[in-house]
């Protein structure tokens, strides 16, 4: 990012919308001041990629706007993707050599850039920082075996209600523009079929089937490709089993 950007000049840690919900969010007015010297604003253009897999682990990153995908890539070449990452979540690997996913964003996207090293001696002498970030790694944990449940033993129309309650309830915390501000239960689905059929372990046929499925019985409104309105959150909630 150009070091001239007037944006990096500002104090943009006290403007923040996710302040309150990212790993800074338990830092007092003195900390984030000077985490706040630290980090740089960077804008990213649906498509365009923030971290590789395999590179050295040169920055961190909170997300403040937009949806990011992570992703992986199998020995023949082919895409997995791990998971979605959505505002005020946290991007890379602090004290580690290496970045272990590809994250590309999914929509215009704003992230808080953060050189490794520095947020790394940043982590160690304040101890709330450092607190908060082990408190995400559990969390990132216990959301990777709650998706090891949903992939090793449900149906396919389980895997997608799964997704679409996840969808709606983390895009209503994040508060991202790029989603509709009607609540939970109206939502803008920031992938294709395709790749969600990857992050499910399905067919993009299956996937389709089953959008169709729901929407015929009334579960789920779809207008366009995108905008999903849960008409029966009841019938969701009981097929999805789990808590994503």
């Amino acid at each position: 990012m150009d070091a001239s950007d007037p944006e990096n000049e500002l104090n943009f840690c006290q403007a923040c919308s996710v302040r309150n919900r990212a790993i800074c969010a338990d830092l007092d007015d003195d900390e984030i001041a000077l985490l706040n010297k630290l980090g740089r604003r960077r804008r990213l253009e649906t498509g365009e990629s923030l971290l590789w897999e395999g590179d050295e682990a040169i920055f961190v990153a909170n997300v403040v706007s937009g949806v990011l995908k992570l992703s992986t890539q199998t020995i023949d070449g082919r895409e997995q993707i791990l998971g979605l990452v959505y505002p005020s979540d946290f991007l890379g690997r602090p004290f580690g050599d290496t970045t272990p996913y590809n994250a590309e964003a999914l929509s215009d996207t704003v992230v808080c850039v953060f050189q490794r090293s520095d947020f790394e001696r940043f982590a160690l002498e304040h101890s709330r920082l450092e607190h908060k970030l082990l408190e995400r790694t559990l969390g990132e944990l216990d959301r990777t075996r709650r998706w090891m449940l949903l992939l090793g033993r449900m149906n396919a129309e389980e895997r997608l209600a799964s997704l679409l309650l996840e969808i709606g309830e983390r895009s209503v915390a994040a508060t991202c523009t790029n989603f509709l501000e009607a609540g939970p239960d109206r939502f803008e689905l920031p992938m294709s079929r395709q790749q969600i059929a990857d992050i499910l372990g399905l067919t993009i046929e299956t996937v389709s089937r089953q959008f169709t499925k729901m929407r015929e019985d009334g579960v789920i409104e779809i207008r366009g490709r995108r905008d999903v309105t849960i008409r029966k959150r009841d019938v969701l909630e009981d097929l999805s089993l789990i808590h994503i």
